[in-house]
């Protein structure tokens, strides 16, 4: 895959997991009243993928969505379907759905379709990519498959595989401290320490606008690991099974309505935040 080397248009809104319906609100809310439907993918999903298609479908029409619909891309219905192509050209946003990451790439990757995903990310700013789970996972140019516990801060004990590069300077990590995953995360920023780590809670989640500024949703913690600034690892001279080390990692906890800009990873006060010295310059102007 070439580098991406301008920054999406579109908006992302990325879901840590759990209850979705902060999600589907916002992505309802979202939506531009003459946009195309939501398509709804269910790629992820290891069982009763028309079941899940259609109970989203039935609540994103409740939650006021003009349009939406299930479209299946999967062992029996290949992403280079010409109906396939017309209906992600057509789309207002397309919904990734939970389960596991690696069945969507599996069935997305170097394919027709996902190049005109990127094309209507990248091209359309009214264009809406939104996922949970593992549908959120998927946006990186890396994305985390594997680590558990103690053994993910050891050599081979965390495994990345090729994401959709979508944000591609982002890996992204769901059900978060639920499942007690900072040392997958961390050890993963190591390996690429151009990118940001996001871990989502559940019910927590992020929307991207720009490619660039990041804000928090929901009602959990989205943990940011940052490692530019990292020195002294030692993931070049380590064997396997042997822990990893490193220096300098940056760590912030935000809640709702925290902000990132993701290009100078500096974290910026929520809009409704105002210090009192603040409020007497701005009476002062």
């Amino acid at each position: 895959m070439p580098p991406v080397r301008t920054l999406p248009q579109g908006t992302a809104l990325l879901l840590g997991g759990g209850d979705d319906d902060a999600l589907l609100a916002l992505l309802c809310e979202r939506l531009s009243p003459h946009a195309g439907p939501v398509e709804v993918v269910t790629t992820a999903a290891t069982r009763r993928r028309v079941k899940t298609g259609r109970a989203y479908v039935d609540g994103l029409l409740e939650l006021g969505c003009g349009r939406a619909q299930h479209l299946r891309v999967d062992e029996h219905n290949p992403a280079d379907r010409p109906a396939t192509l017309r209906r992600l050209h057509r789309a207002g946003a397309v919904f990734f759905t939970g389960g596991d990451q690696e069945l969507i790439t599996e069935h997305w990757l170097r394919t027709p379709a996902l190049e005109v995903l990127r094309h209507r990310f990248y091209h359309d700013p009214a264009f809406v990519l939104a996922g949970t789970s593992a549908g959120a996972s998927v946006v990186s140019a890396s994305m985390i498959v594997a680590g558990h516990g103690a053994r993910s801060l050891t050599k081979g004990g965390m495994h990345t595989a090729p994401g959709f590069g979508l944000l591609p300077h982002v890996i992204v990590d769901q059900h978060f401290a639920e499942r007690g995953r900072f040392g997958r995360l961390a050890h993963a920023v190591l390996q690429h320490p151009a990118a940001i780590g996001l871990g989502l809670g559940q019910e927590t989640g992020v929307i991207v606008e720009g490619g660039r500024h990041l804000q928090v949703f929901g009602d959990g913690v989205v943990m940011v690991v940052d490692g530019r600034q990292v020195r002294n690892d030692n993931l070049g001279r380590i064997g396997r099974g042997e822990p990893v080390a490193g220096e300098n990692l940056r760590v912030h906890l935000l809640v709702a309505g925290r902000r990132l800009d993701l290009r100078t990873h500096r974290v910026l006060p929520a809009e409704t935040d105002e210090t009192p010295g603040e409020a007497a310059r701005g009476t002062a102007e």
